[in-house]
């Protein structure tokens, strides 16, 4: 059953690591489950460390992604409802050609609200792409503390 289990949790901790990338799951939420749960059933303090600290940095990878995005987008001048449009355009494209609709769905949304508020397709282009950029760099933090949590659980899973 234990073995089992770790395989299970691993399996999940990947699928988390793509939802992070592909964006179609809540990737850290996902990861930080499967270790809950692997905690829960191992009974033993290595087990509850080992979720505290994962849930911890899966915490401030979600919470320093949103603000590098939130500071980067501001001092560009990239309004916020054209990021909220833009994720909207997103999850609508998502269903419409699946897997690669979500992303293109978010440029063409961020850059079509821009174009709208700043009248200006050059203008319009380099705030999209500042969002796109701080998008892109706020995904690499999240991915880098699911992979830091996901290696955090292998390492006590390992030693235990």
């Amino acid at each position: 059953m234990e073995i089992a289990l770790e395989v299970i949790v691993g399996l999940i901790i990947v699928v988390g690591l793509i939802g992070i990338v592909v964006t179609v799951l809540p990737g850290g939420l996902l990861i930080g489950a499967a270790i809950g749960v692997w905690a829960a059933f191992t009974h033993t303090a290595v087990g509850w460390w080992t979720f505290g600290i994962a849930a911890t940095v899966l915490i401030l990878g979600a919470v320093g992604s949103k603000v590098l995005m939130a500071r980067q987008t501001q001092q560009a001048g990239t309004a916020n409802a054209s990021l909220i449009f833009a994720a909207v355009l997103g999850i609508v494209g998502f269903f419409v050609v699946p897997l690669i609709g979500l992303p293109l769905g978010f440029v063409l949304g961020l850059w079509l609200a821009e174009y709208v508020r700043l009248r200006d397709t050059r203008r319009a282009w380099a705030s999209a792409k500042v969002g796109l950029k701080a998008t892109g760099w706020g995904m690499l933090i999240e991915l880098a503390s699911g992979l830091i949590a996901g290696s955090v659980w292998l390492a006590a899973a390992t030693l235990t």
